[in-house]
């Protein structure tokens, strides 16, 4: 359960250090003195969104603390383990938010995103908003009720799992069957291109290599005619430049007789003319070895047409055609098997069916049972709530079984029936606010019975009732109390009367910026602001006798809630 809220900088509260205990515990004060703030801050540090405003004016950052007994709490226990951040039953959540608009939260100081951070918190903490009955208007909300009630959840995600794999394998089976019927044109296609491609021999295909030799054999002639030029040049003309070259070195060795410095530039001559030779030699060697072959340059002239041709068509590079082979012909084996595939998915698509019709008949077994025990806790609930003609009914009717659906082939309605004789109708039908208010009510209080939250907060759903049925409300929650820790935002005196622990919240305008401030009342303190909420401006002798005798009437005294 929650025993400790820290708030720091939040809006009107500049520092708060707040125990709570078990049981109920209800929170009071002024309209405007900050209630809402309170239940603002927990909402803010269970995952709710961040908004710089909240941010407390000349502050740098708002921050709020709740501090967790977890000996309640064995889910949350669980999760914290297998997350690998247990403190030994202990957990503190902490939302820090920066002018930014930025927040952080952690979990025992481990940062955590905000999504998990909801997913955990929805394990300690449960809110009933004040507007929470006009939720109930909606039939998801209405099936989720009873899916609650029930305890459908494990068959909800077996459902919901098997759902998923059906809708997956129908939509690649509607695939498949569509490319079958255009299997034949789209085999005719497949098989020409890759037709064409395997002219090109891809499994050896080196385009640069067939670019090269194209163009050594386009340019043969230059080739061959600049080469045997320069062979000539070179070697074998009468003043070719290794004859100049072997005459300057017999003349300059014997000047290198008189001028040993001359020396060097023989030695440097020599190697040049040996260079020279030697190029030439090459040279002639690469000319003898070339052939025009006007033959091949043909063929090379086709298979290049036939590469750039073939990549306009494909908008590919040349260098990616073999991969492009293989694509296609891995898309030719699969249309050839298609036919075979979509046997196998239709087989599977049958055993999915199957499972998923039992499923959803053993939910809508189970949804039919627990709504007819719904019907009756919340028909008996809305008597003693100030309904005493009134009875609520949860139909469960089927969908159509054409095709499996999310959440199986239930659809849930409530109905209500107000006064004795008259048909029930749907609820937002015939439920006055009031009395909508009051079937909200006794639904949260019958449904939480079966629910494993240790802490539950109730913000002003009390609302449209009272008198006398506001004390039997105030009754529901303190039994509610008695399983688990309830804190309740009220205006009504009969519900405040019925907790163990009365919080009072007030405002404080003596400074610049005003403060709100949370204190637990002691028992003369709640009979004063039971008798304001009862008498209202002027409280009188018999209005603090009155609010004597209701907390005298709930067996309350501080004492025993302390």
């Amino acid at each position: 359960m929650l025993i400790n809220l820290t708030i720091n900088d939040l809006a009107v509260v500049k520092t708060l250090d707040l125990d709570l205990h078990k049981g109920m515990s209800v929170l009071t004060g002024e309209t405007g003195a900050g209630k809402s703030i309170l239940l603002t801050a927990l909402g803010l540090a269970l995952g709710g969104r961040a908004d710089a405003g909240y941010i407390r004016p000349h502050c740098k950052r708002a921050e709020v603390n709740l501090q967790f007994d977890l000996s309640d709490a064995p889910a949350a226990v669980q999760w914290l383990q297998e997350h690998e951040m247990d403190d030994e039953h202990a957990c503190i959540i902490r939302r820090v938010v920066s002018q930014d608009g930025r927040s952080k939260a952690f979990i025992n100081n481990a940062a955590v995103n905000l999504q998990t951070l909801q997913t955990f918190s929805a394990k300690l903490v449960e809110i009933h908003g004040q507007h929470a009955h006009l939720t109930l208007l909606n039939a998801g909300e209405q099936l989720r009720v009873v899916d609650n009630f029930a305890k459908n959840q494990w068959l909800l995600d077996e459902l919901s799992t098997c759902y998923r794999t059906w809708l997956k394998i129908s939509k690649e089976s509607a695939h498949l069957i569509k490319a079958c019927a255009e299997r034949s044109l789209r085999e005719e296609i497949l098989s020409y291109q890759i037709e064409e491609l395997q002219q090109l021999d891809l499994a050896q295909f080196d385009y640069q290599a067939l670019v090269e030799e194209h163009s050594r054999l386009a340019n043969f002639q230059e080739i061959f005619d600049t080469g045997n030029k320069l062979v000539e040049q070179l070697y074998d003309a009468p003043k070719a430049v290794a004859s100049v070259i072997n005459q300057g070195v017999t003349e300059l060795t014997q000047l290198a007789r008189f001028a040993s410095e001359l020396t060097d530039i023989v030695q440097l001559l020599t190697e040049a003319q040996l260079q020279t030779e030697e190029a030439a030699k090459q040279l002639r060697r690469f000319l003898d070895s070339q052939d025009a072959d006007p033959a091949r340059l043909d063929v090379l002239d086709k298979q290049i047409a036939l590469v750039l041709s073939l990549t306009r068509k494909h908008h590919s590079a040349p260098e990616d055609l073999p991969a492009l082979l293989q694509q296609l012909e891995q898309e030719l084996r699969t249309l050839t098997h298609s036919a075979e595939r979509i046997a196998e998915q239709e087989e599977n698509l049958t055993s999915l069916v199957d499972q998923y019709t039992l499923l959803a008949t053993q939910l809508s077994s189970r949804r039919h049972q627990g709504a007819a025990l719904l019907s009756q806790q919340i028909s008996l609930m809305i008597k003693e709530l100030g309904m005493p003609q009134g009875e609520f009914i949860v139909e469960v009717s089927a969908l159509e079984h054409n095709t499996p659906k999310f959440n199986g082939w239930d659809a849930v309605t409530f109905l209500v029936s107000a006064n004795t004789g008259l048909p029930p109708k749907p609820l937002a039908k015939v439920a006055s606010g009031g009395e909508l208010s009051r079937i909200s009510l006794a639904i949260q209080v019958t449904t939480s019975h079966d629910k494993s939250t240790p802490t539950m907060i109730f913000d002003e759903v009390d609302s449209g009732i009272g008198g006398g049925i506001a004390e039997i409300v105030g009754q529901k929650l303190r039994a509610l109390g008695a399983e688990r820790q309830v804190l309740c935002v009220t205006h009504l005196p009969q519900v405040a009367a019925q907790a163990h622990q009365h919080l009072y919240v007030e405002k404080n305008n003596q400074t610049d910026i005003t403060t709100s401030h949370v204190r637990l009342l002691s028992l003369p303190e709640r009979i004063d602001e039971t008798a304001r909420m009862l008498g209202g401006v002027t409280i009188t002798a018999n209005t603090l006798a009155h609010a004597t005798e209701m907390l005298a009437h709930s067996s309350l005294s501080e004492q025993q809630f302390l």
